[in-house]
């Protein structure tokens, strides 16, 4: 098989790392950035990126595909009383999606992207299996458990094996001139993490008021719209209250936001949908894990059986601080990614 791979370009270090890498082993390489969100200087830098790789360089301009696919998704998981990750759902339908299906059409085996995660081939099973990065302090495998098996097979995570640390040496060493360049954050369409700002804006709407109430149903004051708020929230609820408070639960039926004390966090259950396993096709009853209910959170030991194809129970050996609907679980066997879905209900 020809060795020719797009790389996935953001103007950052990682995936222009990650082209240098793929160049220096051979491979025949070219850039394109995907025009999403981004500003104009973005595309600058990897467009000087891939001329100073001597790669020809491509841009596709999505923005139509990522509104629809990943904003509008963002602001109606809101609008439900969910909290979405936008980078889960930009990998799924963008970068391993839309960029995927622009590569293979332009005649490319593989698509690179600037990811720390691995993909190993299982002789066993004859399956690709998706490892975590070599550097716990930045890896992502979280963010890319919707990977199907065509899309590992034709993927390739240059940096898997390295630490930022090396990356940014790499990057020195090479003269690339985004070699400090700061690491994003935020997601690229809120840069200034004010969501709530952002969907008032997009949808041109203005939320209506409603009540802070207890699990009860006391009365406790107002809040100022639903999109305003998420599960574990301390901060800014506008309550005067004898004792620290959170919001526990959304109720966008009644535009009622549940407050609680920080026990009320906690859950031993969830159930999750649109799941995606990734180490066989469906596993055949309770199998222990560790797995992560947010990107941020520390893996926790559970069980986890398949309900259906595509919808899982965990159930956790001790209870979990802030499961929040909309975000997702994901399973872990040690470093490999067993698979993931959105959560869609806690106990």
């Amino acid at each position: 098989m020809e060795n020719k791979v797009l790389i996935a370009m953001s103007g950052g270090v990682d995936s222009s790392v990650a082209a240098a890498l793929l160049k220096l082993k051979g491979y025949e390489c070219a850039g394109a950035m995907m025009k999403l969100y981004a500003e104009e200087n973005m595309i600058s830098d990897a467009e000087n990126i891939a001329a100073s790789l001597d790669i020809p360089f491509y841009m596709f301009d999505l923005r139509a595909d990522f509104d629809r696919w990943v904003i509008e998704r963002f602001v109606h998981e809101y609008e439900c009383g969910r909290t979405p990750n936008p980078c889960i759902v930009c990998n799924r339908y963008m970068k391993f999606g839309k960029f995927y299906e622009k590569a293979a059409g332009m005649g490319y085996n593989y698509i690179a992207t600037g990811h720390y995660a691995r993909i190993e081939y299982d002789d066993g099973t004859g399956r690709y299996l998706l490892k975590k990065g070599s550097d716990a302090t930045k890896d992502q495998s979280y963010v890319l458990y919707s990977l199907t098996q065509e899309q590992l097979s034709h993927t390739l995570f240059p940096l898997g094996g390295y630490t930022k640390a090396r990356i940014r040496d790499i990057a020195e060493e090479r003269g690339l001139l985004n070699a400090d360049k700061r690491d994003s954050q935020d997601i690229c369409f809120v840069p200034d993490g004010d969501y709530a700002s952002f969907i008032r804006n997009y949808t041109k709407k203005e939320y209506a008021e409603g009540n802070f109430v207890t699990k009860d149903g006391e009365t406790l004051g107002r809040h100022k719209g639903i999109v305003g708020y998420t599960i574990g929230q301390r901060r800014g609820l506008g309550l005067s209250l004898k004792e620290p408070a959170y919001v526990c639960e959304k109720r966008p039926d009644t535009n009622e936001i549940v407050i609680g004390r920080g026990d009320d966090l906690f859950s031993s259950r969830l159930i999750a949908d649109d799941f995606n396993w990734i180490y066989c096709d469906l596993p055949e009853g309770d199998i222990r894990v560790t797995a992560k209910t947010r990107y941020s959170h520390k893996e926790q030991h559970a069980v986890a059986r398949a309900l259906t194809p595509r919808k899982a129970e965990v159930v956790f050996d001790e209870p979990v601080r802030a499961i929040t609907m909309g975000q997702s679980v994901v399973l872990y066997d040690g470093d490999t990614v067993l698979g993931g879905g959105r959560i869609i209900s806690t106990h």
